[in-house]
């Protein structure tokens, strides 16, 4: 329980956290939440009961969330030009990815040779550690002018906290109970309050601007369903090392090896890849990639060995997700102006966090449904088939709202969506940069 409070608080403030990075300064933003999610840690460690307990957590999501979208639009704003956001977003990834891996791998060591109370202790290490020594190596960014849109936070706040508590709790409580529909229903009215709002005020918390793009929105669909998918992954693949192949926690964590290492091996030739081919190809790719490893994980059965039942997916899952996860992130959060690049980089994770909670709703769903009394493997079969489908309708979007119109390649003037505007840009000088331009905004130059 203390876990989905957690996600609830870090869902449902991600677009404030954007917003207000670029509003007050991304730098101080970041200290001051860093600080919030370090003391909470503590706090959670310290715990002698529940209640101080799920309250620290709580606060360890108002801290992540407010303070996780500043930091991308840091790695994003301070690169030189689109190649280096490009490597930067494809660093931010795998480091994320390989992050959740080192996090089964230390709670697996804790787990077995400690307190949980370590799992929240080593936040506070790691906090005061870049505490320390962040202003060393980033710059603080300018304050934007302007009235802060409380409304916008609020219902968009709202918004986001409705929606995911609805989800995460829809497994247990039902598809058709009181909570998941009246959560629903209260998350889909924050939205059309948050909608009328951000076109009248002046400074809007999320930008309309930002979702006139057919392009961005089919990029933030595909990162909500491959996430949807990705989050899926490690619930069911945990439970079957540990259910069924009878691994440690510890083992557990480094059955996910093979997944981190093909994305961190992928991350150093995807940005060259988009420069050189532009994203639908690498998408159509990776996504593809993504569904045949989820194919190949509801072969499961309780006969099967790690090798190559888990391992050969899980490498190939890696490979593909390498592909796919940087694309995707440079969609939402490219072209976009360097003042609003925190109110992207929150609308990106928003929609990672909701991605989660979408497809651990629907895969643990499916999985009870088809599940025996005393046995994993019968539900998992139709929840991993579930979970290749997240990744299947990602496919057919980067088809139908990505990969670039003939057309448009054709002509011999381009212009780049900033903030769903078109803007002309004048041609690059190199040719590197005129094959990635043409290539990234479907135009060219002659």
């Amino acid at each position: 329980m203390g876990t989905q409070r957690l996600h609830l608080a870090f869902g449902g403030l991600l677009l404030l956290g954007g917003r207000l990075g670029d509003t007050f300064g991304r730098l101080r933003v970041f200290e001051i939440d860093l600080v919030v999610f370090t003391a909470s840690s503590l706090l959670g460690g310290l715990a002698q009961s529940p209640t101080t307990l799920i309250a620290a957590r709580v606060a360890q999501g108002i801290g992540a969330a407010l303070a996780a979208p500043g930091v991308l639009a840091l790695v994003t704003t301070s690169a030189r030009d689109e190649a280096g956001k490009n490597r930067a977003l494809a660093l931010f990834s795998a480091v994320g990815v390989g992050g959740g891996t080192l996090g089964l791998v230390l709670g697996g060591l804790v787990t077995e040779f400690g307190s949980w109370r370590w799992t929240l202790f080593i936040n506070v290490t790691i906090g005061i550690g870049v505490l320390a020594l962040a202003r060393r190596f980033v710059t603080e960014t300018p304050r934007s002018p302007g009235r802060f849109d409380v409304v916008g936070a609020i219902s968009a706040t709202g918004a986001a906290a409705a929606v995911v508590w609805a989800l995460i709790g829809a497994p247990e409580e039902g598809w058709t109970s009181l909570q998941t529909i009246g959560g629903l229903a209260v998350g889909v009215m924050f939205i059309a309050v948050l909608a009328v709002t951000e076109r009248r005020v002046t400074h809007p918390l999320l930008r309309p601007d930002l979702l006139r793009s057919r392009r961005r929105i089919g990029g933030l669909a595909i990162v909500t369903l491959v996430f949807a998918s990705q989050i899926s992954t490690f619930f069911l693949v945990v439970q079957y090392v540990q259910q069924v192949l009878d691994f440690s926690p510890l083992a557990a964590g480094f059955a996910f090896v093979p997944m981190t290492a093909g994305i961190f091996a992928l991350s150093r030739v995807t940005p060259r890849l988009v420069g050189r081919f532009g994203q639908a190809p690498l998408l159509m790719l990776g996504t593809l990639g993504l569904t045949g490893s989820f194919v190949w994980l509801s072969n499961i059965d309780t006969s099967s060995s790690y090798f190559p039942a888990v391992f050969g997916p899980l490498l190939l899952n890696g490979i593909a997700a390498g592909l796919t996860f940087m694309p995707a992130a440079s969609l939402v959060v490219g072209g976009v102006k360097p003042e609003h690049a925190g109110s992207a980089s929150g609308l990106l994770q928003t929609s990672q966090q909701l991605g989660g909670a979408i497809g651990l709703a629907v895969v643990v769903s499916v999985y009870a449904a088809g599940a025996a009394p005393g046995a994993f493997v019968p539900g998992a079969h139709a929840a991993f088939l579930a979970t290749a489908a997240f990744t299947l309708v990602a496919f057919i979007v980067t088809v139908l709202a990505v990969h670039p119109s003939r057309n448009k390649a054709a002509k011999t003037a381009y212009s780049s969506p900033v903030g769903g505007e078109r803007h002309a840009r004048a041609c690059p000088r190199s040719p590197g940069e005129l094959r990635y331009r043409a290539t990234a905004y479907g135009g060219s130059c002659g």
